[in-house]
């Protein structure tokens, strides 16, 4: 008798300690009885965190996180609508938006397991029906936002009612052609890049003879103008040097005679050579007139 005092105040203090729990930051909680939910339809079936209580040993508490979770797929092959096929890898972002509708589908499934293998299908679906309604230049060059946002409103369609499950986000990583497929195309990238570069090539040449006419021409049109002024230049020279001698014979002709012979004696001796003249002729009439004689 002495013994059950102590037996009945261990059994109420693990009556007590049955009847708490707590629901930590970041998750969400379930209270079962008999495998159902209390007050389910209500927004009192789902415990917020802190501490809360429930009936020992009847009832049963199936935590849930309510973080952000992640689904990494494995790369998908989808058909474009030029049905060219590429390798999409993607990941979804996805939290638990209402746990009563999640433990009617999946139970307790802490690890997400069973939801994931049930999302995965869902996403690929929504996927391969954006890429089946684009072509790939489409989707290489500004679809993918489209996508995603798309993607993102077909699946909350179907899981977040039924499921319990909400899509945050869905964000392709890579798009990639098949190792088939993928020689082929960079055939064609380098046959393309090939066919402007050598259009550039064209354009660069056209223009450079354009260039090498247009300075060719100034050229012969520089050369022609310096010519036409030089000839000018040449006249007005000639002119001035023939009113110079014609002033200078008015007032000495004899010696602007005698000038210019020295002139021209300069010139016809100042190479070495032999020069054969007539003593007598008018080229020589100086060279008579040093010894006293004078032309009459």
């Amino acid at each position: 008798m002495k013994l059950l005092p102590p037996v009945i105040a261990l059994l109420l203090v693990m009556l007590i300690a049955n009847s708490a729990f707590i629901v930590r930051e970041g998750q969400s909680a379930l209270v079962l009885q008999f495998g159902r939910i209390e007050g389910a339809g209500t927004t009192s079936a789902d415990y917020k965190p802190g501490l809360h209580f429930k009936l020992p040993l009847v009832q049963q508490v199936v935590r849930y996180d309510r973080r952000i979770l992640n689904l990494e797929a494995q790369p998908e092959r989808y058909f474009t609508s030029e049905k060219k096929a590429v390798n999409v890898d993607f990941y979804v972002k996805w939290k638990i938006s209402d746990p009563a509708a999640y433990y009617r589908s999946f139970g307790a499934d802490n690890l997400q397991t069973l939801a994931n293998q049930r999302l995965a299908p869902i996403i690929k679906d929504a996927l391969r029906f954006e890429f089946n309604a684009r072509a790939l230049n489409e989707l290489i060059a500004s679809a993918r936002s489209d996508i995603t946002e798309h993607v993102r409103d077909q699946a909350n369609k179907a899981s977040e009612k039924t499921l319990g499950i909400r899509i945050v986000d869905v964000r392709i990583k890579r798009i990639e052609f098949p190792d088939e497929v993928l020689g082929s195309v960079y055939k064609r990238m380098s046959a393309e890049r090939n066919r402007l570069a050598n259009e550039q090539r064209s354009n660069g040449q056209e223009a450079a003879a354009k260039i090498e006419a247009d300075a060719d021409r100034q050229v012969q049109v520089i050369k022609a103008e310096a010519e036409r002024d030089a000839q000018q230049v040449r006249g007005e020279g000639d002119a001035k040097a023939s009113e110079i001698y014609a002033a200078a014979y008015s007032k000495d002709p004899e010696f602007y005679a005698f000038y210019r012979s020295l002139e021209a004696y300069r010139d016809a001796f100042k190479n070495s050579g032999v020069i054969v003249l007539d003593p007598k002729s008018e080229f020589m009439h100086y060279f008579d007139a040093s010894k006293g004689e004078t032309k009459p």
